[in-house]
């Protein structure tokens, strides 16, 4: 095992917040998306979800891979579909100051993927992958520690 120390731009103190790591996840959709393209760009891309947002992209809801599964067993037809009609507008997301025991936790709760809200807008999103990278004081690519 290889024990990574010092590694630059990884704070001295660790990994505490949101702010402190640099998430993976940078997919957005938009509300007029179709729903079909959505399912498809998550399949293809191995993205188990993402933020919907708006022209500002200010959050509006979050699709999943459970949202299409359901859309899909209920009858709904993904090609005429837009995000806006399997989005989940009720979705959780998190700040730069969340803890990342806080983060920890939510994920516990079946969470996989939380956007992070700044001022309104969506500026990035997290995964449990990005987290267990934190928590081993990697950055975002272990390439970059040689």
């Amino acid at each position: 095992m290889k024990v990574i120390n010092n590694v630059a731009g990884n704070p001295a103190e660790g990994y505490r917040v949101v702010g402190d790591i640099v998430g993976t996840t940078i997919r957005q959709f938009r509300p007029e998306d179709s729903a079909m393209d959505v399912a498809i760009e998550m399949v293809t891309n191995h993205v188990g979800g993402a933020p919907v947002v708006g022209e500002a992209y200010e959050f509006l809801g979050f699709i999943n891979e459970g949202d299409v599964i359901r859309a899909i067993d209920k009858g709904l037809d993904l090609s005429k579909a837009r995000a806006q009609d399997i989005m989940n507008s009720a979705f959780v997301g998190v700040k730069e100051d969340t803890t990342l025991s806080c983060v920890a936790r939510m994920f516990e709760m079946g969470f996989q993927i939380l956007p992070v809200v700044q001022d309104g807008k969506v500026v990035r999103s997290i995964t449990r992958h990005d987290l267990l990278r934190a928590q081993l004081g990697l950055g975002p690519s272990i390439d970059e520690v040689g």
